[in-house]
């Protein structure tokens, strides 16, 4: 495994990442009305509880898009060693970390915007190590 062994923390950035919001996005398309649900409910007190869905489709196409481009990026760190592409994905999860972060400020659930801290580090050291 050559790019494991040139690139490892990338790669494992980028595997951690790819996992994540598959399965996020997977749960998504799945339970569509229940993640609508919970999420509204989740939301009732904040400016963006009459959103939900459209919002919740935003963040949907975001992490799709994510991945496609992290395991698009695997592969061309593999074949031609190359980040870019890989690079773009990661920044686009950092995004969406951004946009949830802002959810959960707005829902006043401040545990939850703790808790998406870990993932933007991991993030932001992918980004960092993916530029360079």
């Amino acid at each position: 495994m050559r790019f494991l062994s040139n690139y490892p923390t990338e790669i494992l950035i980028l595997l951690f990442l790819i996992i994540t919001y598959l399965i996020s996005a997977i749960e998504k398309i799945v339970d569509w009305k229940g993640s609508i649900l919970y999420i509204k409910d989740h939301f009732k007190n904040s400016p963006l509880k009459n959103g939900v869905p459209f919002l919740l489709a935003i963040l949907l196409v975001i992490e799709i898009t994510a991945v496609a481009l992290m395991i698009v990026g695997v592969y061309k760190i593999y074949t031609l060693e190359t980040k870019e592409i890989a690079l773009l994905g990661i920044e686009l999860s950092a995004i969406s970390i951004i946009f949830m972060l802002i959810g959960q400020r707005l829902a006043k659930d401040y545990p939850g915007a703790m808790s998406l801290g870990v993932y933007f580090i991991i993030t932001l050291c992918g980004v960092y190590l993916l530029n360079s």
